[in-house]
């Protein structure tokens, strides 16, 4: 399951944002998180990246991340 590609670049701007409030190149988010370079440009730029990715991502800029169902509306119990 994949998400629609404006949610992908939603994260990435999510990404960019946070990354620039902490005052951090994208090589210095890079060497926080432990990924490459050109992985947080991708990221930034709309590519969805893995989970173990996106966990690192996460965990270096302080975000939280929120897994929701398909369409947004929680299982009934």
């Amino acid at each position: 399951m994949s998400r629609a590609p404006g949610e992908a670049r939603g994260f990435g701007k999510t990404v960019q944002t946070a990354r620039l409030g902490h005052g951090w190149s994208q090589g210095d988010l890079a060497k926080q998180a432990g990924v490459s370079r050109p992985t947080v440009s991708r990221i930034e730029l709309g590519q969805e990246p893995s989970v173990k990715t996106l966990r690192r991502i996460a965990d270096a800029l302080g975000l939280v991340v929120e897994v929701k169902p398909e369409g947004g509306t929680p299982p009934r119990p």
